[in-house]
């Protein structure tokens, strides 16, 4: 009689220290659910984020270009390498306007055209990213530029 009350009592003790695999399943479930409803919305959030930091980069582009316009009589760079190098000007060594060109949130450098052939209106460069897609394709439908409503 006495070891069957010893084995009911270290039953009843280890039935208590666990759960059991049905316990842990329907946990498990419970946590598979939440992270099916939480994740899709957060990948939605990373790409928006991507897009809203390339169009600030843009911008940033487009002002520093402006800013070498101001100090070369009105004029833009025909190509961006002009911005990282210093100029003599009058004799005065100019340091460059920027140490690094911006790119865009996907690590990809920026594409830049002067004369602006890409909008109508022609009075700043043409600055764009290729997008989420890498793709520099007008078609893509994912680039994203300086001179339309879509692109910033």
């Amino acid at each position: 009689m006495r070891t069957n009350k010893l084995l009911s009592r270290s039953a009843q003790t280890n039935r208590l220290r666990g759960f059991t695999l049905i316990e842990l399943l329907i946990v498990l479930g419970i946590i598979l659910a939440i992270a099916a409803m939480v994740v899709p919305n957060l990948l939605g959030q990373q790409q928006k984020a991507n897009i809203q930091q390339t169009k600030i980069n843009i911008k940033n582009l487009e002002q520093m270009v402006k800013l070498y316009a101001a100090e070369h009589n009105a004029e833009f760079p025909q190509n961006l390498g002009v911005l990282l190098q210093g100029e003599i000007v009058d004799g005065q060594q100019l340091p460059p306007t920027t140490d690094a060109l911006p790119k865009d949130a996907w690590g990809n450098e920026l594409y830049y055209e002067w004369p602006n052939t890409k909008s109508n209106l022609s009075l700043v460069p043409a600055i764009w990213s290729a997008g989420p897609n890498k793709a520099n394709d007008d078609g893509g439908g994912d680039d994203i530029n300086n001179w339309s409503d879509k692109g910033i």
